[in-house]
């Protein structure tokens, strides 16, 4: 699991388990039956991704709330609305720098600063954000600028 599936899985929870998968050693099924049997297990999967994608698109997870009571959990001060350390920090997620790089190589970075620079970190905490209200998070308005 990279690290922004980390970060999803904290704001949003765990995505449900996958069906059990049959086993070698239970009964064959003949041909048209395991065909049956595939298509049916696909169809139910397809149905399953189509209700979280409702649920997810019908309530917005709000995220500065669930950040918010993290960190007053943990009685500390904390920048997360600006700072990506911050943040991870407040998910109790590894916010080192090596966590850092590979966050950014999720997300795509395409600059130049170098690693653990404030540009890099900054361009980080937008584009995680931006990622979150892309995948069904409340964001406010002023940490999508």
């Amino acid at each position: 699991m990279g690290i922004f599936d980390s970060i999803k899985e904290k704001l949003f929870g765990k995505a449900a388990p996958e069906p059990a998968k049959t086993t070698a050693a239970a009964s064959q099924p003949s041909g048209q039956t395991a065909a049956m049997i595939a298509a049916a297990m696909a169809a139910n999967k397809a149905q399953a991704e189509k209700v979280t994608q409702a649920a997810t698109a019908a309530k917005p997870v709000d995220v500065e709330a669930i950040i918010e009571a993290a960190v007053k959990a943990k009685g500390v001060k904390s920048n997360w609305r600006e700072s990506i350390v911050d943040l991870l920090k407040a998910l109790d997620i590894d916010s080192s720098l090596n966590a850092r790089k590979q966050l950014a190589a999720e997300l795509n970075y395409k600059g130049t600063d170098p690693d653990g620079s404030a540009e890099k970190n900054i361009w980080l905490h937008k584009e995680v954000m931006k990622k979150l209200a892309e995948n069904g998070g409340k964001i406010p308005a002023a940490l999508l600028k």
